[in-house]
């Protein structure tokens, strides 16, 4: 297992590698769904958007909120996980930027054992910087200390 996060140009939601896989990336605490890198989720799978509206639907009777993590599988080898690490959307006259590092840091805390479970490799857009609004050199370091540093091999993904 490598120490160091692997970039590659391409699509998250197409992950290259072998074995087990799971392709994280950021939510809103809102239920809402439709905008960024998960329209390229949605195209190709239509569980990770139905799973996540029944579990905001249902958040009264389960564990919905910043720094949650639910994992849903889309092909025999493949997960998505939904990280809730976005407090609401951007707005026109926003408070400050949507991405709440706290909650990403949580969320990749609680997505690390069922990686290392699965022998899974961890798939992702630079989370919490898209929509979110974050910074790269403040998410990065929450990667390196939750998964890498635990032998999860991390693969990120720049768009072209």
């Amino acid at each position: 297992m490598g120490s160091a996060i692997r970039y590659l140009r391409g699509d998250a939601s197409s992950p290259q590698a072998k074995g087990p896989k799971v392709i994280a990336h950021v939510c809103n605490d809102l239920g809402g769904w439709g905008k960024g890198f998960v329209l390229a989720l949605s195209k190709r799978w239509p569980e990770p958007e139905a799973a996540y509206r029944r579990w905001h639907r249902e958040r009264a009777g389960n564990d919905f909120g910043l720094g949650a993590v639910q994992l849903v599988q889309v092909e025999r080898d493949t997960w998505v996980a939904n990280l809730v690490g976005q407090r609401g959307t951007r707005t026109g006259r926003s408070s400050g930027v949507p991405v709440r590092y706290p909650a990403i840091d949580t969320a990749l805390d609680r997505l690390a054992a069922p990686m290392l479970e699965l022998g899974a490799s961890v798939h992702l857009p630079r989370i919490g910087c898209g929509l979110a609004g974050g910074r790269w050199e403040l998410v990065e370091p929450l990667l390196h200390s939750r998964l890498v540093a635990r032998g999860i091999a991390v693969t990120v993904y720049d768009h072209d």
